[in-house]
């Protein structure tokens, strides 16, 4: 599933990006590729069409980011921290020397 939304995140990033050039500015952009459309979409030109197409595709592209996002988390629940072990180490003892036995000291001088 997250392939596809992420599939889909470069799709609609290419159709952002197009309906927004399209869209009329000062300097025409890519408008003037668009011929005379005005029959299409009606007296006002496309001007209104790609303004409210450009606002739903963005909409879509903004609930597929919060899409991809969340269910990249729920795949990727894993962190790096949580794969650092904790567990302390037991202490390296040094080897002890042999201990003689002892024998009871005689305080008494008598």
């Amino acid at each position: 599933m997250t392939e596809f939304l992420f599939i889909m995140q470069f799709v609609l990033a290419i159709i952002i990006t197009i309906a927004v050039l399209l869209q009329k500015s000062s300097s025409i952009g890519l408008g003037a590729y668009s011929g005379s459309n005005e029959s299409l979409f009606g007296a006002k030109g496309p001007a209104g069409f790609l303004a409210k197409f450009t606002f739903a595709v963005g909409l879509v592209f903004v609930a597929n980011t919060i899409a991809l996002v969340y269910m990249y988390n729920q795949q990727k629940n894993n962190s790096l921290v949580e794969s650092i072990s904790t567990s302390v180490p037991a202490p390296i003892e040094a080897p002890s020397a042999p201990v003689a036995p002892s024998t009871p000291v005689n305080t008494d001088n008598k």
